[in-house]
């Protein structure tokens, strides 16, 4: 069984520890006689992720991605679906589409963590009007962005409504853009108390709280562990990452395509994705 997981090009530092994992992991798949590669695409553009969908789907058997929320992209699933090749929307989902399974986290419930997390790690300043939080997304094409930032502001609308949060800016996983994005974002807002950062890049918003508010003690709640954000974390500048397991989120691919293969339900014996959220004290 031939499988190809597309993975956005870039710094996400996240989603190149799922290209290594891939990479590196193949004997984990032998069990399943399959055989899985990794391509990398340019991130961020619908229309390139949708030409690599239609040229990957003539030589494989099935198709693992992190969707954008698109036209073209939905249409090349479609495309995929009559030619016989499943595909599986990976971290972030494709509405009303064609694809099989999605393997990822419960991307509401996961900005609902974040800004509780923020609340109560605010303390009083989360219930008074002298304070705001900010968000900083990779880019609100890919849905699992736009779902954290709904819960993140249904929490903060239901428990801490006096709180002002800054509209969403974006940064696209870069970390030099979410640093410049940061540094703005500090300097417009002198009350500014918590920032999450809903995708990749948390090392350039740490920088930015390093040089401009080391004096102030900021909020900073992100995603995905790895080197970078568990540095953060040891230095005090982060205080709690919500991530999952890379290898656990290619090995339900996999069983998923395998599932297909031999005529058993899509998601037979594929656990749901759980979240976790870490803290400097109960790092891995």
């Amino acid at each position: 069984l031939r499988l190809m997981v597309l993975i956005p090009e870039g710094s996400n530092r996240f989603l190149q520890m799922l290209g290594d994992v891939i990479g590196y992991d193949q004997d984990h798949w032998a069990p399943f006689n399959v055989r899985c590669q990794a391509a990398y695409i340019e991130s961020f553009n619908p229309e390139a992720l949708a030409q690599a969908l239609l040229h990957h789907g003539k030589r494989c058997d099935g198709i693992a991605f992190m969707a954008l929320e698109h036209p073209v992209v939905r249409e090349a699933v479609a495309q995929l679906a009559e030619q016989g090749v499943p595909t599986v929307t990976l971290i972030s989902d494709l509405s009303n589409s064609r694809r099989v399974a999605y393997v990822g986290l419960d991307n509401r419930a996961a900005g609902r963590t974040a800004a509780y997390l923020i609340g109560r790690f605010m303390g009083p300043l989360a219930f008074s009007r002298q304070a705001r939080v900010a968000m900083i997304a990779g880019s609100l094409r890919y849905r699992a962005h736009e779902e954290r930032e709904a819960g993140f502001l249904h929490l903060f609308e239901e428990q801490f409504p006096q709180v002002q949060v800054v509209g969403v800016r974006e940064g696209m996983d870069d970390a030099e853009k979410n640093y410049q994005q940061a540094r703005a974002l500090l300097e417009q807002h002198s009350d500014l108390a918590g920032i999450y950062n809903i995708g990749g890049g948390a090392e350039g918003i740490g920088r930015a709280l390093k040089e401009v508010a080391a004096d102030r003690k900021l909020v900073f709640i992100g995603h995905g562990l790895t080197p970078d954000t568990r540095a953060l974390l040891i230095d005090g500048t982060m205080d709690a990452v919500i991530t999952q397991n890379p290898q656990g989120a290619v090995m339900n691919c996999v069983r998923i395509f395998a599932n297909l293969r031999d005529g058993r339900e899509a998601t037979s014996g594929v656990e749901t994705t759980r979240s976790q959220v870490i803290f400097r004290e109960n790092l891995p």
